[in-house]
């Protein structure tokens, strides 16, 4: 018999987008599936629209507002599937896209990890371009993470395909470690796998986030989260193996966040400078490329600064609206 696939879907203010999600999970080709999604106390018409889908294989459950990584825990509470299928409430799945990975599942077994091609897009998924990176291959855990944190690249939730037995090695979602908990879980789910396996003709399509957020600064609490999670990250490759391109690889990925961290009003840079120490190395002060330091010169840090997100924000806007009036244009069919 074939074996069931627990899509779990985290729902918040996604009114726009969540119907085309819906359609990508409900033309899956898989037909041994359910659906399970936590609205997380939306303020638009989510919760609304998601109650529209209720069905013998869609369950939804609404809770109050306590962030992504509760309410994928409260959906894994529900999930009865041998396979968990994580999926955010604007990304989309190809149609075969869990029936690939299951086909390869069925010949390798629960512990291995299923990863799958994926793509950027804003709203027309037919133009989106898959770029690969050195993830895409198969990967023992220790190689998976050392790519990982060399090459600074990641792989959206809706690539994984997971089996029940790996979900309950890795354990629950980490609050604590927002804005980064989908990286600091899939490293747990990585460490307890004997090895990861990346199928190309499984595709999934990740939803770039809206433009308007590059002009937040992140908060205390998110620069917590980023650290911890790095933190976290660090200590379970190091659990694999403690070696020379280990720790090199860790000291990689500390230097990466180093430009944000460097924004904490708190210890934070002096505990990432400890724990490199700790690695046997030192963090070298976030770099400024020409163009920025050239205006900070003529501007001043903050005009420098604002300049710098303001173009960013122009450009993704104008790639942004382009994509959105090419899909209306065409019907909404791409």
């Amino acid at each position: 018999m074939a074996k069931l696939v627990s899509i779990l879907i985290p729902l918040y203010n996604a009114e726009h987008w969540f119907r085309q999600t819906m359609e990508s999970v409900l033309s899956q080709t898989w037909s041994h599936k359910e659906i399970i999604i936590v609205d997380d106390g939306s303020t638009d018409k989510s919760l609304q629209f998601a109650k529209q889908y209720e069905s013998k294989i869609v369950k939804v459950v609404p809770q109050r507002n306590e962030g992504a990584a509760v309410a994928r825990n409260k959906a894994l509470e529900y999930a009865q599937g041998e396979y968990i299928q994580w999926l955010d409430a604007d990304d989309l799945l190809a149609p075969d896209k869990i029936e690939n990975q299951m086909r390869v599942a069925e010949e390798t077994g629960p512990q291995v990890l299923l990863t799958s091609s994926w793509a950027k897009f804003y709203y027309r998924c037919k133009k989106a371009k898959f770029r690969s990176d050195n993830l895409w291959q198969d990967l023992d855990p220790v190689d998976w993470l050392i790519t990982k944190f060399n090459e600074n690249v990641f792989m959206n939730p809706a690539v994984w395909l997971v089996s029940r037995h790996l979900t309950e090695l890795a354990g629950s979602w980490d609050v604590r470690t927002a804005p980064n908990d989908d990286g600091e879980y899939i490293a747990r789910v990585v460490i307890s796998s004997e090895k990861v396996k990346f199928v190309p003709d499984a595709r999934c399509y990740y939803r770039k986030s809206n433009p308007k957020s590059l002009s937040k600064d992140l908060s205390e609490k998110a620069l917590e989260g980023i650290f911890l999670s790095t933190s976290l990250c660090i200590s379970y490759l190091r659990s694999l193996e403690d070696s020379e391109r280990t720790r090199a690889a860790c000291l990689r990925v500390l230097q990466s966040i180093t430009r944000k961290l460097y924004r904490s009003k708190t210890d934070l840079p002096k505990r990432a400078n400890d724990l490199a120490e700790e690695l046997g190395g030192r963090l070298l002060p976030p770099s400024l490329d020409w163009k920025y330091s050239l205006a900070k010169k003529v501007l001043g840090q903050n005009w420098a600064r604002r300049a710098k997100k303001t173009t960013a924000r122009f450009r993704q806007t104008v790639a942004r609206d382009w994509d959105k009036l090419m899909y209306n244009i065409s019907g909404k069919h791409e």
